[in-house]
């Protein structure tokens, strides 16, 4: 039976500790790839808060599927395909951060920023958590791999930079089965995140060119 308003409330209530705890696992996570010279306990124990961490994730991923009131399958996957993704991909979970705009906003009569703002906003903050996680994921990958262009994170962090703007130099590309997997994913979000802010920066400025259109001229 769906509970839309208790699932409301459970949105409302559980975004920020969500927004925290992913926080905390993809600094974990950075963490655990970055430094490499920390006892063998410490890289255990970072293990350990991202398996917690991605154990809240599952049991939020539960709650929002009894409180919906729908049967789990491919339909309800399709409908919560954001959900799913970052349930099986955690190191996008950052992603959601967005979301905690719209609690913000449920508790006020006006949105604090315009469509256009909100979808360039959105945008750049997705890109800079994607970039950051894309990163990490790909040197994890490549560092150590025969052949490997990839070999410092700066290196990597210089190839997101390449594959989100679309440039692609070449000079530095993976190698490993993992890093062109997220090298795919990047390169199909890029275009997504290029084409969202182009078309809102587009239709900004024919709106702004048509009201400029109907106003009277000068006397």
């Amino acid at each position: 039976m769906e509970h839309p308003d208790r699932l409301e409330r459970w949105q409302n209530r559980s975004e920020t500790p969500l927004f925290l705890l992913s926080t905390l696992f993809l600094a974990a996570y950075a963490v655990h790839v970055l430094a490499t010279g920390l006892p063998r306990a410490a890289h255990t124990a970072l293990l350990a808060v991202i398996g917690a961490a991605w154990a809240g994730f599952l049991v939020d991923y539960v709650v929002r599927v009894r409180l919906s009131g729908r049967r789990f399958g491919p339909r309800y996957v399709a409908h919560h395909l954001l959900d799913t993704v970052v349930l099986l991909l955690p190191l996008l979970r950052p992603l959601r951060a967005v979301q905690i705009y719209q609690v913000v906003q449920r508790r006020h009569e006006q949105p604090r920023l315009s469509l256009y703002g909100r979808v360039i906003a959105y945008a750049g903050i997705a890109t800079l958590l994607m970039g950051f996680a894309g990163a990490l994921a790909v040197y994890q990958q490549e560092r150590g791999a025969p052949g490997a262009t990839i070999r410092t994170f700066g290196d990597s962090v210089w190839w997101v930079c390449e594959t989100l703007t679309t440039v692609g130099y070449g000079d530095v590309t993976p190698v490993t089965v993992g890093g062109r997997t997220v090298a795919a994913f990047l390169m199909a979000m890029s275009l997504a995140l290029l084409g969202a802010v182009t078309g809102s920066f587009s239709s900004w400025l024919i709106q702004s060119f048509a009201r400029e259109g109907e106003l009277p001229p000068d006397r």
